[in-house]
């Protein structure tokens, strides 16, 4: 046999132009198998942020998350567990799912502050929470959370992003992209990092992964000026700068016109002249100095301990009052890890956070803001039911636990003093009433008139979404 008659070459040539190509192709089409033709698009694909309409009546218009990264310790906070203290000390009797085994104990540490029932609903609170305690009847706490993965940056992942990976959009970039934004000359999505650092994961907690730039977040300085260079040079002012940004805006039409569908492109002009806006609209946002003394001192603004979160809380409060739709608040590092000392660190973070987050919700309130803003407090893990780091007292913490932790949320639609799910009596494990991070997504996503289905990008040929082929659903007893 001619050797070049049965090449690779000579056999796809013969095929693909022959009977048998057109044999395949029917038979192919015949058993659906055959791939759709590609339609042209008929114009250039535009992503903005001007207001969008929801399949469902809206609930909530802005979300205020509250991220306490690191995983605050569900059994010293939200979740009492006698059982943890009549077995103090002893061994656990039962299966512990470690994340550090190299300082692991299996000693039971039972928690050192007293739990008591809190408003009309009854809701148990520890008592390094005297502030939330006031408006316990405005909550809903959910106390069996469950992300399932033990590492931190995997856990956060899942709750910032609905995928355990990283690169995929963060939640304020999927509610502008969907939403869009009532503030057309302010960012839609705004984070606050604290001044002390940046948070765990650093910008991939508000990015916008694979969704278009313009639904990424935007960084403020931790300390003032928030923004930096809102004034424009004395020559420039006036008529002189209205003058260069039309010019501006006319190049920047031009070009675009010239590169259709470069989304990179369309998000850095949209970023230029949303920062054209900002010059007057930013800075009244970030000043506090028309802020009444008495709402300043309700954030703790008079106060050390609690003047950096307080501030940042009252200027999510202002933003979001100004149509900023997703406002992020962001710990350094992962400060709620304790390992160790827990004895003193963890009443410190609840000394710094608890009653900013606690005035955030009493100031929404009385503005009618709280029925149209979602409040969320919470981390990415809760801790274990043992003691780690067995070295004294002093020097003892809890390892990680994604298995069962707690976190709350308020208004928005929101169930209004209400406790959902249950932990075993150990606080290690949900076992009632289960939220998993992507049926807290779809939930909250219907809170603001959006499915968690529907809501895709399609990119590569796929619909994707922020559940993202999970098996999620909106969990109807959460929602008032």
């Amino acid at each position: 046999m001619n050797p070049f008659c049965s090449s690779r070459r000579h056999f796809l040539r013969a095929h693909a132009f022959g009977l048998g190509g057109l044999a395949l192709s029917s038979l192919l089409n015949r058993d659906g198998l055959l791939a759709a033709p590609v339609k042209p698009l008929l114009e250039p694909v535009q992503f903005d942020l001007k207001p969008k309409p929801t399949p469902y009546p809206p609930r909530a218009k802005a979300m205020i998350s509250l991220l306490m990264i690191g995983g605050p310790s569900q059994m010293d906070l939200f979740d009492p567990k006698p059982q943890l203290t009549r077995y103090d000390g002893q061994p656990f009797p039962g299966e512990i799912q470690y994340d550090n085994a190299a300082e692991a104990s299996s000693k039971v540490l039972g928690s050192p502050w007293q739990f008591a029932p809190q408003g009309q609903c009854g809701m148990e609170l520890s008592e390094l929470l005297p502030h939330l305690s006031s408006v316990a009847d405005d909550l809903t706490l959910i106390r069996s959370m469950k992300t399932g993965v033990n590492n931190h940056g995997q856990s956060l992942y899942a709750l910032n992003t609905g995928r355990i990976t990283a690169g995929r959009p963060s939640l304020g970039s999927w509610l502008g992209y969907g939403l869009g934004c009532e503030a057309q000359n302010l960012p839609a999505y705004v984070a606050l990092t604290s001044p002390h650092g940046m948070p765990l994961l650093i910008g991939e907690n508000w990015t916008s992964g694979w969704l278009p730039g313009v639904y990424q977040g935007t960084v403020v300085r931790p300390t003032e000026p928030r923004i930096l260079n809102l004034d424009p040079p004395a020559h420039l002012r006036g008529e002189a700068q209205a003058n260069q940004l039309a010019l501006l805006r006319e190049l920047n039409r031009e070009h675009q016109e010239q590169h259709p569908g470069e989304l990179e492109l369309q998000a850095r002009i949209a970023s230029y002249e949303l920062a054209a806006h900002m010059q007057t609209a930013a800075r009244e946002a970030f000043d506090l100095s028309s802020e009444p003394e008495h709402i300043r001192k309700l954030y703790g603004l008079d106060r050390d301990p609690t003047r950096d979160y307080g501030t940042r809380c009252l200027i999510a409060r202002r933003l979001v009052e100004r149509g900023v739709r997703f406002v992020q608040i962001l710990n350094q590092g992962q400060s709620w890890d304790h390992h160790g000392a827990i004895l003193t660190e963890l009443p410190a973070r609840c000394a710094e956070t608890d009653q900013p987050s606690a005035s955030l919700v009493k100031d929404l309130k009385q503005r009618g803001l709280l029925d149209s803003t979602v409040v969320h407090w919470g981390g990415e893990m809760g801790r274990l039911p043992v003691l780690q780091n067995d070295a004294g007292r002093a020097k003892c913490g809890r390892d990680h636990n994604t298995h069962g932790f707690s976190q709350w949320v308020a208004g928005g639609g929101f169930r209004a003093g209400y406790v959902h799910g249950e932990t075993d009596e150990w606080g290690h494990r949900a076992i009632k009433d289960v939220v998993h991070h992507y049926d807290w997504h779809a939930t909250l996503l219907r809170c603001f008139g959006l499915d968690h289905q529907h809501l895709t990008y399609k990119r590569n040929g796929t619909e994707l979404t922020l559940t993202d082929q999970q098996d999620a659903r909106v969990i109807q007893e959460l929602l008032a």
